[in-house]
């Protein structure tokens, strides 16, 4: 008889005994009631009158499905987004929610489609870390009483219609033109300006514009032209007819 009940000892310890991971805790129930969170190590579950549940305190990543969104500007369009999520209280996290993991989902959801809902498309595709940081703290605020703090919140893809992804794309090249002309005249203006100095400068030597001349004259040379163009100073053709001019009068 004693040894029966020895026997049915060591059984009930064998079964009553649970080895938890470091990363997990067990949310301990006695005849109902909240006991505690054990672990890790060895923890004792008494059979029919103790039950637990386990819970990870890794960090949880919940890929969010793609939701349905109209914008501001009433552009409908598909987001989705992952959720980066871990357990801080799991005594919390089993009393207070039937499935906080489920929970938490259906909450990134709703709130994804609130936030975005509120934007406008060029907000949307702009500012990505404005809206990230928005809807971690909308989450982390919602599942604190669960016992959960939500880490991060990244929006991975934004589907946008074929129509508005051509208007885009002419948007783009129209932006590409502008900043090309703009770059062009910048330059048509140094330019300008750098000409109207060097036109100073000659202007106040005259010497200096021969010598401008005779370097314009030996470019022209280096090429291989069939005929070229030799213009003479007026300054030059001036002398030999002010002395025509004397000469005449001597006769």
């Amino acid at each position: 008889m004693i040894s029966t009940i020895l026997i049915a000892i060591v059984v009930v310890l064998a079964l009553s005994l649970r080895v938890v991971n470091e990363y997990d805790r067990l949310v301990l129930f006695f005849l109902g009631r909240l006991q505690g969170v054990k672990g890790p190590g060895v923890v004792i579950v008494i059979p029919g009158i103790m039950t637990a549940q386990k819970v990870s305190l890794r960090i949880l990543v919940h890929d969010v499905p793609p939701q349905d969104i109209i914008t501001k500007d009433n552009i409908s369009i598909k987001v989705n987004a992952v959720v980066y999520f871990r357990v801080i209280y799991p005594g919390k996290a089993i009393v207070q929610v039937q499935d906080f993991f489920y929970a938490t989902s259906q909450l990134a959801q709703t709130t994804l489609r609130s936030v975005l809902g509120k934007m406008e498309l060029d907000d949307l595709l702009t500012n990505r870390d404005k809206i990230n940081a928005e809807l971690q703290q909308i989450l982390d605020t919602h599942t604190e009483p669960w016992g959960i703090k939500v880490a991060n919140v990244e929006v991975k893809n934004v589907d946008l219609p074929q129509d508005m992804l051509r208007a885009i794309a002419r948007q783009a090249e129209a932006e590409r033109e502008r900043r090309a002309k703009v770059i062009h005249a910048e330059g048509e203006l140094q330019a300008s300006e750098k000409l109207g100095q060097a036109a100073a400068i000659l202007s106040t030597n005259p010497a200096s514009i021969q010598l401008r001349y005779l370097q314009t004259l030996s470019e022209i040379a280096s090429e291989k032209n069939s005929t070229t163009i030799f213009p003479i100073p007026i300054d030059i053709i001036s002398m030999f007819l002010n002395k025509n001019a004397a000469d005449g009068r001597g006769k």
